[in-house]
């Protein structure tokens, strides 16, 4: 872990969830800092993920969890004909569009996770060949599978930033903080 999540209240575990999700976002908005479009877009791995893609991601797939969760469509729909649009800028897509957009995205799941009346409510599931029949998630399910996906992508953006100009996750973190 580079950055610290101070603990919460005693008890309040939407705080520590919010505070982790919001630890593991600051991971891959840092990955970016100091970057133009144009680098936050390149492959420097063998790997088709780009920095500028995981950010767009990232924003994407909360925005869809929380939308399903709140019994709403996702503002976006994937399927395998359009996945991949999803990990990579479109034209006319920036980096800085894509950051504002998720800070509004993260406005929106914190509201929503300090809203609902329990953790424990549930939702359904999408009905898709991964998920159970007629399965349901909790709002802690939501919570923890967001900070996992985010996790994962933030690890992922460390690599490749490292890959373009060798800053690792402290380096943007003093630089963030210096800013």
């Amino acid at each position: 872990m580079v950055t610290h999540v101070p603990a919460e209240e005693y008890g309040d575990e939407r705080g520590a969830l919010l505070s982790f999700l919001a630890e593991q976002r600051g991971g891959i908005r840092r990955a970016v800092l100091g970057l133009t479009d144009e680098q936050a877009t390149s492959r420097p791995t063998v790997s088709e993920l780009s920095l500028a893609g995981l950010v767009k991601h990232a924003a994407e797939v909360e925005q869809s969890w929380i939308a399903r969760a709140k019994g709403e469509e996702p503002a976006v729909h994937r399927d395998e004909t359009n996945w991949g649009e999803t990990h990579r800028l479109l034209a006319g897509e920036t980096v800085a569009e894509q950051l504002a957009y998720w800070e509004k995205v993260a406005a929106e799941t914190e509201a929503f996770i300090r809203a609902v009346p329990s953790l424990d409510d549930t939702f359904p599931l999408p009905d898709q060949p991964w998920f159970p029949p007629e399965g349901r998630a909790s709002m802690r399910w939501v919570c923890l599978h967001l900070i996992r996906e985010t996790a994962r992508h933030a690890g992922h953006a460390d690599i490749i930033r490292e890959s373009l100009d060798g800053k690792t996750a402290f380096e943007l973190v003093a630089l963030e903080q210096a800013g």
